[in-house]
């Protein structure tokens, strides 16, 4: 499976290798059905034309989140059993929690309602792509989501019903590398954190404003053996771009600063991207503090 590349160039030419899964495919996780052209450039703040995505907001939103799970098991069963990689399930998690946070009165309530209505309702439909939803929510629902969810799977489970194949390591991955840049003036930072399920490596990436507090203003995913290499070399070719490698604490304290002073996503893209990562994002932030 491979997912396009896309390159983002935020102030003077900061680099972003960014993996981007077609949302207009069952929510941002199934990039062999939906092939994308190729890769292109976004000069993000500089009236880029931006492609337009259909995503899943269209299918759950504002409906109430109880009355969403026959959608939720459909998208389930259409895309889910079609992934071999654990980073495109919890994208797709991400992307879907996102959307129906659209519904809720905020990512709290979200949470304690998918806790107690759409993990006992996917225990009792107890069918594959329900099992499937269940490890999904394990690995990127709240700390509550996740433990009602991973009981609730290993509970269907038990009465023979099969793991998707990434069901074993998803929610899991190994900490590597992580680096950040920025402008010289300090305006804006690129932070990046590196994970690897086996030898397939992928980075979790915001961008933050520190005209703006210090919130987050992008997120995004990336996939690749070379995301390092390939940043390196495009900051490189600008002098007004500084490179720094991190270690996964100092990451840790830096993410966890921005995700407290909140977004400012400012493109419609921004706010796309922002929504549809932010579970994952926080996710991978408890990862970075159970670990560092």
């Amino acid at each position: 499976m491979s997912g396009d590349v896309i390159v983002t160039v935020t102030l003077h030419a900061a680099l972003h290798v960014v993996y981007a899964p077609p949302r207009s495919c069952s929510a941002a996780a199934c990039p062999t059905a939906c092939p994308r052209t190729g890769p292109w450039l976004i000069l993000h703040g500089m009236d880029a034309d931006h492609r337009a995505e259909p995503d899943v907001f269209s299918l759950f939103a504002p409906v109430a989140v109880e009355e969403t799970f026959d959608g939720v098991l459909t998208e389930a069963r259409q895309v889910l059993g079609q992934l071999d990689d654990p980073v495109d399930a919890e994208l797709w998690g991400s992307d879907l929690i996102g959307a129906l946070a659209a519904s809720a009165a905020g990512q709290a309530s979200l949470m304690e309602t998918l806790t107690r209505s759409l993990v006992p309702a996917a225990e009792a439909a107890s069918t594959p792509e329900a099992l499937a939803l269940l490890r999904v929510f394990a690995a990127v629902g709240s700390p509550a989501l996740r433990a009602a969810a991973g009981q609730a799977a290993d509970r269907l489970r038990r009465h023979d019903l099969a793991d998707p194949p990434w069901a074993g390591t998803v929610g899991a991955p190994q900490v590597r590398d992580c680096w950040h840049y920025a402008d010289v003036g300090g305006r804006q930072e690129s932070l990046t954190m590196t994970f690897a399920y086996g030898d397939k490596l992928h980075a979790v990436s915001v961008l933050i404003d520190h005209g703006r507090g210090g919130k987050i203003r992008d997120t995004w995913v990336a996939k690749g053996p070379d995301l390092r290499a390939d940043t390196e070399r495009e900051v490189g070719r600008d002098p007004l771009v500084v490179f720094e490698m991190i270690d996964p604490a100092d990451a840790r304290l830096r993410l966890e600063r921005a995700v407290g002073a909140g977004e400012c996503p400012e493109q419609p893209d921004q706010v796309d991207d922002v929504v549809a990562h932010r579970a994952l994002l926080r996710a991978r932030l408890d990862l970075l503090a159970g670990r560092c």
